[in-house]
């Protein structure tokens, strides 16, 4: 049983600040995808590590479903390692670290470069390693407030993308759901404190949790697992698609196996709302994490499933921290991480 605790820490002082400036780039992104497309741009790969990855599931799925070009989503070590036949030139290549320095990030984009990629780095300093590796960044520069202006800034690059390509899209509705983000996301953690205080109390002393979520919040899920319950919290946790759920997981449900579940309102919504009806049904400790708890002031109401992958991820955010209050582990302790060579 859970005994320790800590303070809850407040949302991070410089959120607003951190996504304005993430915001703030979007001429340059704009610029530097005029100058890609026209120089014969043949497909996208996005490449990162644990939540540089997850952050790039919004992307990928955008770019999957809209754009006229393929993109791949990978590992950095994987990429490195599979050599992918169709890098080259034409080849844009967005790679992601939040220090910057994670080696196979760095090397992926080295990697590329050598091969005839274009690379931008998608990182926290513009004088870091992974920054210096590729031929631009774009940064949020903050410590503390990753998750929101990283998703800005990927979506910036993506959105310019798909509207310098040719894709259709109301890019004049997208462009005002993104100036109201530092408002809105900041509203969204408020919105969802409730939520996450009664899911960390309730899950706090379980030896596993699943989490479920699809389609552009699919990052949302995994990183919450990766990188809190498992890297940060230490506790036991698995991800799985909501639709793939039914195709073999689903079978380690019981009525006492507890299970978070994230919606979205993107075209796989009903994916996750028909594990919704299964979970309800078998299992007494499923926790939904529905977006439309979030009223995101500013974000016009037909381009909220665009929006709301970035809020599900901001929420697993202070989710984490809620994990952190009620449990008493830091998340900043690690046993491994940062720790010892692997």
């Amino acid at each position: 049983m859970t005994t320790a605790s800590l303070p809850l820490q407040p949302i991070t002082e410089d959120f607003k600040e951190a996504v304005a400036f993430a915001l703030s780039q979007n001429e340059a992104a704009r610029a530097f995808v005029d100058e890609v497309v026209a120089g014969g741009l043949r497909n996208v790969f996005l490449v990162g590590c644990g939540g540089s990855l997850t952050a790039a599931y919004p992307a990928h799925f955008l770019l999957e479903t809209r754009a006229s070009f393929p993109v791949f989503h990978m590992n950095s070590d994987e990429f490195n390692l599979r050599r992918p036949a169709l890098l080259g030139e034409g080849s844009l290549v967005l790679v992601s670290s939040h220090t910057g320095t994670t080696k196979e990030t760095v090397a992926a984009a080295e990697y590329a470069r050598a091969a005839g990629a274009t690379v931008a780095a998608l990182t926290r300093s513009a004088d870091s390693p992974l920054a210096k590796a590729a031929h631009t960044a774009f940064t949020y520069r903050s410590e503390d407030t990753v998750v929101a202006p990283k998703g800005v800034l990927f979506g910036q690059l993506v959105y310019a993308l798909l509207e310098k390509t040719g894709a259709e899209g109301d890019y004049a509705a997208l462009r005002t759901a993104y100036e109201a983000l530092p408002e809105a996301l900041y509203k969204a953690q408020e919105e969802g404190e409730e939520l996450a205080a009664s899911i960390a109390t309730a899950l706090a002393d379980e030896d596993v949790t699943y989490v479920l979520s699809a389609g552009p919040n699919y990052g949302a899920g995994y990183g919450f697992t990766m990188c809190y319950l498992m890297e940060m919290q230490w506790k036991h946790g698995g991800t799985y698609n909501a639709g793939e759920f039914f195709h073999g997981a689903f079978e380690v449900v019981t009525e006492d196996q507890p299970v978070i579940l994230f919606l979205g309102e993107d075209a796989t919504r009903p994916m996750a709302e028909r594990a919704k009806v299964f979970l309800d049904k078998y299992t007494k400790k499923a926790h939904h994490v529905d977006s439309r708890i979030f009223s995101l002031p500013g974000v016009p109401e037909a381009v909220r499933g665009d929006i709301t992958p970035i809020a599900l991820d901001v929420f697993g955010t202070r989710l984490a921290r809620h994990y952190e209050s009620v449990r008493g582990h830091d998340l900043d302790k690690r046993r491994y991480m940062f720790q010892v060579e692997y």
